[in-house]
């Protein structure tokens, strides 16, 4: 497996999905545009929601993007995990009644193994618990064993963030080793501990959530997937945590420089130099 940059990771995804017809588009304001259902943009899918709802025409059918996003569910634990930050990149790819689930597996399968290099034996996937067209289409398309595709339920395998588009997913996880796990003979995908990484959602979008808490179906199938670049990054330049991957790493080496504090010595003054890290990061690009 190749050591890439995010830069580097970040170009790959744009010409991968290029070269499979997708319009790229750009990363749009984190600031939401006629959405009153939510404050900040928090997904890559957000700012698309009408082409997904068919309100607006998408320039294409097939579009990418490399969205920047807010999530502040998880502030509490920013700092104390490998994986938690309020500001990131989420790489996708996305169907507008074009493809559905059988490219998006394909597509993510060769992107991974065949672009990216990483080794198939470090890969599971989870599906929606009653999910077996994604699952078969796995086993069929795919060399991924059986015994490495683990289902979940709604909290882990079914997609909503507020009003709009939704539905099950599939999602990829890279295992880091046993050194990471929590000891457990059940650890596997959905497991807390940090050993099983999860790196890209494939969203199924089948249905269009509504205020009244309905579920109704969308009039055309859709696509939306998301692949954290931070965590990729993680997993490309083998580090612990996305505080060391090469562009979040750069902010706390100014840091040290500022507070003549050396990170990586005290465990509490590593966390509140994450969270500096990635207030730092959350707060400029909100300001931008």
């Amino acid at each position: 497996m190749k050591k890439m940059g995010c830069n580097e990771i970040r170009k790959a995804f744009s010409d991968f999905f290029e070269s499979k017809e997708h319009y790229i588009g750009k990363s749009s304001s984190l600031i939401p545009k006629n959405d009153k259902s939510l404050l900040l943009i928090n997904s890559g899918m957000a700012p698309l929601k009408n082409y997904f709802s068919g309100v607006e025409v998408p320039p294409k059918n097939r579009m990418s993007t490399v969205q920047k996003c807010i999530r502040t569910g998880d502030i509490e634990n920013v700092g104390k995990t490998a994986r938690h930050g309020t500001f990131f990149e989420m790489m996708g790819n996305f169907s507008f009644g074009d493809y559905f689930k059988e490219d998006a597996i394909k597509w993510a399968w060769e992107f991974v193994t065949e672009h990216l290099h990483i080794p198939e034996e470090k890969i599971w996937v989870t599906v929606y618990l009653d999910d077996d067209e994604a699952r078969d289409l796995w086993l069929k398309h795919t060399s991924i064993p059986a015994e490495r595709i683990v289902r979940l339920g709604k909290d882990d395998n079914f997609w909503e963030i507020g009003l709009g588009p939704c539905g099950p997913c599939s999602e990829m996880y890279y295992d880091r080793g046993e050194e990471y796990g929590c000891g457990s003979p059940d650890c596997k995908p959905g497991c807390d501990c940090d050993r099983y990484l999860e790196f890209w959602n494939l969203v199924f979008t089948q249905f269009d959530r509504q205020e009244d808490g309905s579920y109704p179906a969308l009039e055309h199938k859709n696509i939306d997937t998301g692949m954290g670049l931070e965590r990729m990054g993680c997993i490309m330049q083998d580090v612990d945590n996305i505080f060391e991957v090469d562009t979040i790493r750069a902010i706390i080496d100014e840091i040290e420089k500022i507070s003549g504090v050396k990170y990586g010595e005290d465990h509490n003054k590593d966390v509140s130099i994450r969270i500096i890290t990635d207030h730092i990061r959350a707060t400029s690009f909100m300001i931008a």
